[in-house]
């Protein structure tokens, strides 16, 4: 098992994203994942990442301001431009920063018309084919509607469906067994069932998104597990809220019997 850290969620304990760059090697990580870095430069988010000596896994999509509820217009007819600027924009970075693969996230929308679905399956198309001259991999992830109301994309067999139709090898599902477990739960039979188009994973404890061994509906020893037998060696995200500190809150790898 390979665990990188979610800047997004960990270590906000530092208010700048370039800060948890540097916490997060000093509590023992190799590689971290982020969402887009909003009011940073390339130059800025790749002298962060060098100076702390870690690898990046993953950016997520540039899609507005997250914190306004911005989570990109890729399901928006007549907003494909700003899609394919935020896209391009994605890449710079991406590229700058090794990470191979970019979350394409689907926005936001309220009462979704078959117009959202093609719209969002075009905006695919486009992606996975830059993502094949550029050497990258793209993935999608379905969120529960619990966390994200309105979230376009809340259904991982709609979500399969879209990836086995556009058949890139660059184009694949991120599986986040929070979501998973909140949307259709299943969780043994859904990792042995979508193993084979997942490209991602990520972590966390429902209800509140808390380490993998906080109190709650997953039993995680044995979800890795599982996740390790359907042969998955890739990175896991550990997208999580401590509930402390973020360094104190890994104990849990050890008890589990990985390392970071």
């Amino acid at each position: 098992m390979k665990f990188c850290a979610n800047l997004s969620f960990m270590f906000t304990e530092a208010s700048s994203m370039l800060e948890r760059y540097a916490l997060a090697k000093e509590a023992g990580f190799k590689a971290v994942e982020s969402g887009f870095p909003w009011g940073l430069t390339v130059e800025q988010v790749k002298d962060a990442k060098e100076k702390a000596g870690v690898e990046q896994v993953l950016i997520n999509l540039k899609t507005g301001d997250v914190t306004k509820g911005e989570l990109g217009v890729t399901a928006v007819p007549g907003k494909e431009n700003e899609f394919k600027e935020n896209f391009a924009a994605t890449v710079n970075y991406a590229k700058a920063l090794n990470a191979r693969k970019i979350h394409i996230m689907a926005g936001k929308l309220q009462n979704a018309t078959s117009q959202n679905w093609e719209t969002y399956e075009n905006n695919l198309k486009y992606a996975a084919g830059v993502l094949k001259n550029e050497n990258l991999l793209g993935v999608i992830e379905p969120i529960n509607q619990y966390s994200v109301p309105n979230y376009f994309l809340s259904d991982f067999n709609k979500a399969l469906d879209i990836i086995k139709r556009i058949n890139s090898p660059n184009l694949k599902l991120m599986l986040d067994v929070f979501h998973l477990q909140q949307i259709c739960g299943d969780i043994s039979h859904s990792i042995a069932n979508f193993m084979p188009y997942v490209g991602h994973v990520q972590i966390a404890q429902v209800p509140n998104r808390n380490e993998p061994d906080t109190a709650g509906e997953i039993n995680y020893k044995y979800v890795l597990e599982q996740i390790e037998t359907n042969g998955y060696t890739d990175w896991i995200g550990l997208e999580y809220k401590p509930l402390k500190s973020s360094k104190d809150g890994l104990v849990w790898v050890n008890n589990y019997g990985y390392s970071l």
